[in-house]
């Protein structure tokens, strides 16, 4: 159960590992079903989910099933990273599109973020703002300049 954002989040997990011999699927673990109600708080809204998966990730104990459950909850933590690369940094609309390029762009956009969240930006468009009025300060978080 999770409570938040004006709703009310029920999940719940079934992983079986009896399939994994069975697919012609290479690296095989485990398969589950995760079955999602969402429910505004004032109880409108109900709407129920249901999605299929496979990992390669082995979970035959109730703590194993939990871990899925948290990777699948966790996968929104990425998606915000992509949020953050798309809109502050404009990925989308990038000329590199050859070679390494886009992986060292992306890995480079990746790095500026987490500075940036190690050193305390909570928005990171905000930040990024503030650095290029204050170039001098920036090289020192990275440690380019004395203190």
């Amino acid at each position: 159960m999770d409570k938040g954002h004006g709703r009310m989040e029920r999940r719940a997990i079934d992983v079986r590992s009896d399939l994994v011999g069975y697919l012609k699927f290479p690296y095989v673990g485990t398969t589950f079903r995760l079955d999602r109600q969402v429910s505004n708080l004032d109880g409108s809204a109900v709407t129920d989910e249901r999605v299929y998966g496979i990992t390669s990730r082995v979970a035959r104990s109730e703590e194993g099933a939990l871990a899925l459950l948290g990777f699948a909850r966790g996968h929104w933590s990425v998606e915000a990273l992509h949020y953050v690369r798309d809109v502050t940094f404009d990925e989308d609309r990038s000329q590199v599109r050859t070679g390494n390029g886009p992986r060292v762009m992306a890995t480079l956009r990746n790095l500026a973020i987490s500075v940036l969240r190690l050193a305390g930006a909570t928005s990171v468009a905000k930040a990024v703002r503030w650095c290029s009025r204050h170039v001098e300060a920036c090289l020192r978080l990275i440690g380019l300049c004395r203190p």
